[in-house]
């Protein structure tokens, strides 16, 4: 199965895409990803560890320090992404981080790297689609999606250019601030989705704030996908060489908010 399939047949399962992140380097990160599987994401994110992750809250901020820590590389995180896909040849994999890392040796060196590891779909959080000539065309002509955010304040002025270009899903961040933090209102939510589904046909997933399934499953009746980062990033923190039962256990809670929201 290739990249835009893995992704297109993710969001076309009857219930919506339950997508799980964690940082690489972080802990024993093959584990923990695994894990996640077990427990039903539907689609990985995978954090590319970087020294100054300005959208990040404090739990993700302390994974991409500890990651560092290790001394993990882009290099690393490719392998991770390999090893990933060897394992789960179906399950779509999305790396998720800031530009220097993805542009610094050139974006068809991290295009074609990223391909060659089997990865889906790349967010790259500081890059505007203004400047998508930075990284878009050689994700593009890798067969990689470029996934675009879109946020609160992106008005009806600028979401085509948002739309234009992105690929995959659109990941729509709920909270005008950091990870992990704080919940929007679901009536916002909701509001947001529906205007930008009229915009693109491509699905939606929410993200930023979610971390119960509670949450997930309210999201999940007026979104394509839910994302969920900090609460799992926490639980490798707390738990260490423990934590795949544990993300086990909290994926397959989330999962099932996820299927029975409908």
């Amino acid at each position: 199965m290739n990249a835009s399939n893995r992704l297109s047949a993710a969001f076309a399962k009857p219930h919506p895409a339950l997508v799980c992140f964690l940082t690489a380097g972080d802990g024993d990160t093959a584990a923990n990803l695994d894990a996640l599987v077990d427990g039903g994401a539907d689609v990985i994110e995978l954090g590319m560890p970087f020294t100054d992750p300005m959208a990040d809250g404090p739990a993700i901020q302390a994974a991409n320090i500890r990651s560092l820590g290790k001394g993990t590389t882009t290099a690393d995180v490719l392998s991770i992404a390999s090893g990933f896909r060897q394992r789960h040849p179906d399950v779509p994999l999305v790396l998720m981080g800031y530009a220097n890392p993805m542009v610094r040796r050139g974006p068809e060196w991290f295009a074609s790297a990223a391909m060659n590891a089997g990865v889906d779909g790349v967010i790259c959080v500081d890059i505007p689609p203004e400047e998508d000539d930075a990284l878009g065309p050689s994700l593009r002509d890798a067969g990689i999606a470029p996934i675009r955010l879109a946020t609160p304040t992106t008005d009806d002025r600028r979401l085509p250019a948002v739309v234009e270009g992105s690929e995959g899903f659109l990941y729509y961040v709920a909270v005008a601030g950091i990870t992990g933090m704080q919940q929007a209102a679901i009536e916002s939510i909701e509001a947001n989705v529906a205007r930008i589904k009229q915009a693109t046909d491509i699905p939606v997933a929410v993200g930023f704030g979610v971390r119960t399934p509670e949450q997930a499953g309210e999201i999940a009746r007026v979104a394509d996908g839910v994302v969920v980062g900090s609460a799992l990033v926490e639980l490798v923190a707390e738990h260490g060489a423990d934590a795949p039962a544990h993300l086990r256990e909290l994926t397959s809670k989330l999962a099932g908010a996820v299927r029975s929201a409908r």
